[in-house]
């Protein structure tokens, strides 16, 4: 292999779109120069928030990217969905200092996706051996590489990182040509629960799907409104900033799908979708009056819709949610790599990691036996 050079670049947006882009395999709309530089000029990534951006790359010598992470400091365990507080506590304890550790993530979005962006797999191992000497080298306790889509889970077992497993439900697209057809694969019971459901959600209601060009500054200022409303009451302060709606709809908007219901002229809830090449991604979503079965309405049934529709073969619904299995989302495993330096606390991690994934493991096959489609 010829001579590589790594480093830490500035931020993502530093680096050369195109060239970031190349690496990125094209599907994946989180891993894009467009929305990991626009969380930094919008500022919900960076000074204060607790995300540092330490994108790491490779390059040869004259300059060409090889291969990059996605990578931050972080100096808290907020907006990852994959929770370490009990490893953070554990390490404290034992008088270390856990923060900073080293997060490799599209923050904020519990979506799986490439995590090594390479030219080429030859330089993964490089990769996270810089990864490596990045926090040896820094102060950082620990690399934590969340939501790796599985082409890549050999890359970090080979180089030794440690693997842990979650459950997220997705909805699966069975070559449907309507949402009819969808609901002919359930249950009768559960078929008839469905179309209640969104009876009720949608009585007097409009709801309107918008891409691209279509989203109106009104449209985002909604949603804002929306956003902070939900955000607010689940973890406090909401993480993304007003600005960044409005960059991601100027810099990649054809993969943004805003839903928005209407009663009358007024919005008065909606969804937030990015379009990748084979997966809806549903993330945010908020209502200015609480409404029976909306929010299934919005988030869940909306999305199938938009999927069959665009011959999309999954949703991804984000984290959490048993209530998702009735509305035909299904369990599948999430992987999260972690490299730990500290022999003993790695071999800690390690045996919890073994216990955990067998408890995973069951508690995702007993969940599968109860989704609403007809038994064969």
């Amino acid at each position: 292999m010829a001579e590589l050079i790594a480093r830490v670049a500035a931020s993502v947006g530093s680096l050369d779109a195109a060239h970031w882009d190349a690496l990125t395999g094209g599907g994946n709309p989180f891993m894009r120069h467009a929305f990991l530089s626009a969380l930094e000029d919008s500022g919900s990534v960076g000074e204060g928030t607790g995300w540092q951006p330490l994108p790491l790359v490779i390059e040869d010598t004259d300059g060409h990217l090889l291969a990059a992470l996605p990578a931050y400091a972080k100096f808290h365990s907020q907006g990852e969905y994959v929770f370490d507080h009990g490893w953070a506590d554990a390490w404290q304890r034992a008088g270390g200092d856990y923060y900073p550790k080293l997060q490799i993530a599209a923050p904020f979005t519990p979506a799986s996706g490439p995590r090594l962006l390479l030219q080429d797999e030859a330089y993964a191992a490089p990769l996270l051996r810089a990864a490596e000497k990045l926090c040896n080298g820094n102060g950082l306790s620990s690399a934590h590489a969340t939501f790796v889509e599985p082409a890549q889970h050999h890359l970090f077992e080979a180089a030794g990182w440690l693997r842990r497993e979650d459950i997220q439900f997705h909805w699966n697209n069975r070559d449907y040509s309507s949402f009819e057809d969808f609901l002919g694969a359930l249950s009768s019971r559960k078929r008839k629960a469905v179309r209640k459901e969104r009876e009720s959600a949608q009585q007097g209601l409009v709801i309107k799907h918008f891409s691209g060009a279509d989203i109106r500054p009104e449209h985002w200022q909604a949603f804002w409104h929306f956003y902070q409303d939900t955000g607010a009451r689940k973890w406090g302060t909401p993480y993304l900033t007003r600005q960044m709606f409005d960059l991601i709809g100027e810099r990649m908007g054809e993969s943004v799908l805003l839903m928005l219901a209407f009663d009358g002229g007024q919005a008065v809830a909606g969804a937030l979708n990015f379009i990748g090449a084979e997966a809806l991604y549903g993330r945010y979503w908020g209502c200015l009056n609480e409404r029976p079965f909306l929010h299934f309405e919005m988030c869940y049934y909306q999305a199938i819709e938009a999927a069959i529709a665009r011959g999309l073969k999954r949703v991804e619904a984000g984290a959490q949610g048993t209530h998702k299995l009735a509305r035909g989302y299904e369990p599948v495993a999430t992987t999260s790599m972690h490299y730990i330096a500290d022999p003993g606390f790695r071999k800690a991690v390690a045996d919890f990691l073994d216990r955990e994934r067998r408890g995973v493991a069951s508690d995702r096959l007993h969940l599968g036996g109860h989704t609403p489609f007809k038994k064969i």
